[in-house]
């Protein structure tokens, strides 16, 4: 069977269940953290809190991307929302749309003494599939595209080494992932954080009808 057969045949199971992918939140009640709510944010500051770092990845649906790395011993936070697009202040209404540029990334806050930024790398390069360009799984879209956005001459330089090493074991197809510089992040709207605390059949039933 193709991988378009593939792709087909798995939207259709997902839809069937009752998911169709990223694109059903459930309205919870607010979050308490700064520049999060129901409506279209301010960018977020690039300056991480004392002591601590950033990383932003973008790997699909963004549902999928806070768990993973919520799991990690040094990870502080995690944090959904849109990067690497043209339209200041987007909504998700907006970006799910494709008509701003974003895609749906995550704003990672992490303790560098504790887990390093090549950690981080490892966990996002066995998250998604770096071969496809502008979907992941059964996400189709510019704003399900994947990207690494650095933040430092340090992250670049890890960014690139991890990448090369990826195509050098022999990825089967080209990787397509780029590293890019860090560009302003907005945070999605409340009932997208943590969705999969909050909502954990829905996103179960996503994350195995997407494989």
């Amino acid at each position: 069977m193709s991988s378009r057969a593939l792709t087909a045949l798995a939207f259709s199971f997902i839809t069937a269940a009752g998911v169709a992918g990223c694109t059903q939140p459930t309205v919870a009640a607010p979050s308490s953290q700064p520049g999060v709510g129901d409506a279209a944010s301010q960018a977020l500051s690039d300056t991480p809190p004392e002591g601590m770092a950033i990383a932003t990845f973008a790997g699909g649906c963004f549902w999928c991307m806070e768990g993973p790395f919520d799991n990690l011993k040094g990870v502080q936070s995690t944090l959904s929302g849109y990067t690497d697009g043209y339209k200041i202040n987007p909504t998700y209404k907006e970006v799910s749309a494709g008509g701003t540029g974003h895609a749906e990334a995550i704003r990672v806050i992490y303790d560098p003494k504790q887990i390093s930024y090549e950690r981080l790398l490892e966990v996002f390069w066995h998250n998604i599939d770096p071969t496809v360009k502008d979907r992941q799984f059964c996400d189709v879209g510019n704003q399900y595209r994947t990207g690494i956005y650095v933040h430092n001459k340090a992250q670049r330089a890890a960014a690139e080494a991890s990448k090369a090493a990826l195509v050098k074991a022999g990825k089967p197809g080209p990787v397509v992932t780029p590293v890019k510089a860090a560009s302003p992040f907005y945070a999605a709207e409340d009932y997208h954080q943590d969705f999969y605390k909050k909502n954990p059949g829905h996103y179960k039933r996503y994350r195995h009808g997407c494989g």
